[in-house]
Formats: structure tokens, C-alpha cells, sequence
């Protein structure tokens, strides 16, 4: 990963186990490197000097910060993806959060061997059972956190898909790094200073499913667009996967509601839909530093007729 356009930074993202850098203005810098957030004191930059990167990076990204956009999030070269937000939205100086996709492009395999599936018989174990979800094709949603490894383990699955496959990916803002010959990325885009120009996630949903995918993969449900998420997953279209934020598997079930209640679905279709559509549930957490697979889950229907979810 060429990470010489983040001027300043760039000896800090060049460690290959730097997955987050953080500058809060001209209070310091902040590396995350897997086992939390460290301070960096060598860093030294003035409230001036952050805004100008800021300015600069958001530019290299294609877009314009300034008072009138004050919160811009782009994607630069290699998939460095970058967020930044000026005062006095921020009250405590320019913000910059950097993500870095150097553990983004590992196999199911490696992140076995780095733990993420637990040690011994258990993570040799939990990695078959994977193995064979994406051969038999099943729909996998990804939970948990941020920055618990969501998108790394979404895009490790996708690896795994056969090369003949045809994989199209839908994200917000493009970070995911899939080791395959055929993947085909669409990315959202923002209105223009005049409101004009967006394309959301449901739209691009809807043009994915002109282009014949074989694999059709969300990089995160955040909004409406489970509406047409769950559609597609339940007319045929097996061996998808998408990622979704939730504190634990047993909060799952109603962050799906509050997503569908945004589209316009009642409780009950939720429910319906998404037990007949997604068949494994991956929840991952953060535990000082450490990444891991906490619970493996599945939808089923309580007697209510609400969406519910138990161990698999």
C-alpha cells in the first residue's frame, strides 16, 4: 500500500499492523496498531498545519471541506479511506480519522492463524464451518462494532467464493479488498454543493441486480436500503453478505427492525424476510485490542411473529 500521500502521516501508516490513525486537531496523534490507541508524542503539528492537511487530503479524495461542508468522508488510492471534520463542528479543532486496509486483503486462513476464530481445534473448527457456508453459498451478515474487523472478514468470506463467480460489491464509501478475479465495486456519491447528483446505496442496489451477480454483497447496512437488501436476497440471489454496527447478536434482531421501519416495512416483514434471506449471522467484537469471532447465530421467528435469533 503506497501510503506517501498522507504527507506527515505516512511514517505512521507505513507499520504494517497500523489499521487507524487519529488527529484531534492540535491535541495530538492517536495509532491504533491492534492493541488500542496509543498516543504518538512525536507528533507535532499545529491547528493550522491539520486543517491544511485536511484540506489537502479531502482534495486528493476528489472533494471540497470547508465552513459551507464541514464533515467530508472520501476514498483515496489503495482504499485509505478518510474522514474529516472542521470546526466549529468540531469544537476541539480539525479531526482527521484514517483508516488503513493493510489486514483488509488477508485469507479466511490467515486471520484463523491470527486468532480471529479462537486457538487449537475450536478456530480449525469455526474456519471449516465457513469454508463450507460459502460453498453451500449461504447469505452471511457480519456484526459488531466498529473497527472489529467487519469489512476484513467480509472481504476474507468473498475470497473464498469459486474464481468463475461473479461478485458485485456495494458500499458508501469503497474499502473492501477482495482477493478474486471477478469483482465488481459500485460506490455511492454524495450531492453536489447544490444538492444535486446523489446515488445511494438503494439505487445502486437496484443497478447491481441488472448486472447479473453471482454474489451480490452490501459493505454495510446503515439505512433504507435493507429494504432492497433483503428483496434480492430472497429472489435468488444465494451467496450474498453484507456487514451491519451492533453491540451483541442478541441486539441484532432490532437494529433490523429500526433500519426496516426506516423503508417503510412493518415489524412483522422484517421478520419474514429476513429469516428467509440470511442464513448465518457472524457477530465479531473488540476486547483490548484483540478482534474475535464472539457468536455464530441464525433468524428464526419468535411467537409473535417477530424477528428473533438463537446460537448456531
Amino acid at each position: 500500500m503506497n501510503v506517501r500521500a498522507l504527507g506527515p502521516l505516512a511514517s505512521y501508516a507505513a507499520h504494517p499492523d497500523t489499521t487507524d490513525l487519529f488527529v484531534n486537531g492540535d491535541s495530538g496523534l492517536w495509532i491504533d496498531a491492534g492493541r488500542g490507541l496509543s498516543f504518538a508524542p512525536a507528533w507535532q503539528f499545529g491547528e493550522a498545519a491539520v486543517r491544511e492537511l485536511a484540506v489537502r487530503l479531502i482534495a486528493l479524495g476528489g472533494r471540497h471541506i470547508d465552513e459551507a461542508s464541514p464533515c467530508v468522508d472520501v476514498r483515496l488510492a489503495d482504499g485509505i479511506r478518510v474522514h474529516a471534520v472542521l470546526p466549529p463542528v468540531s469544537s476541539t479543532g480539525t479531526l482527521l480519522s484514517i483508516r488503513l486496509p493493510h489486514a483488509a486483503d488477508r485469507s479466511l486462513a490467515a486471520l484463523a492463524d491470527a486468532g480471529l476464530f479462537g486457538v487449537g481445534e475450536a478456530s480449525a473448527a469455526q474456519l471449516n464451518r465457513l469454508l463450507k457456508a460459502v460453498r453451500d453459498r449461504q447469505n452471511i451478515l457480519i456484526t459488531g462494532a466498529a473497527g472489529s474487523g467487519k469489512t476484513t472478514l467480509l472481504a476474507a468470506l468473498l475470497g473464498e467464493a469459486p474464481a468463475h463467480e461473479r461478485i458485485v460489491a456495494i458500499e458508501d464509501v469503497a474499502e473492501l479488498r477482495i482477493r478474486h478475479p471477478h469483482v465488481v465495486a459500485l460506490e455511492a456519491r454524495q450531492a453536489n454543493l447544490e444538492g444535486a447528483g446523489r446515488i445511494g446505496l438503494e439505487a445502486l442496489l437496484r443497478e447491481a441486480l441488472r448486472m447479473r451477480p453471482d454474489r451480490l454483497v452490501l459493505g454495510e447496512c446503515r439505512g433504507s436500503e435493507i429494504r432492497e437488501l433483503l428483496a434480492a436476497l430472497n429472489t435468488g440471489h444465494d451467496g450474498g453478505a453484507g456487514t451491519l454496527h451492533a453491540n451483541s447478536l442478541e441486539d441484532v434482531p432490532a437494529r433490523l427492525e429500526a433500519l426496516g421501519s426506516l423503508a417503510g416495512m412493518s415489524a412483522a416483514a422484517v421478520a419474514r424476510q429476513t429469516v428467509s434471506a440470511i442464513g448465518l449471522v457472524l457477530h465479531l467484537e473488540r476486547v483490548d485490542g484483540e478482534r474475535r469471532l464472539e457468536a455464530v447465530g441464525r433468524f428464526t421467528l419468535n411467537g409473535r411473529d417477530r424477528l428473533s435469533i438463537e446460537a448456531a
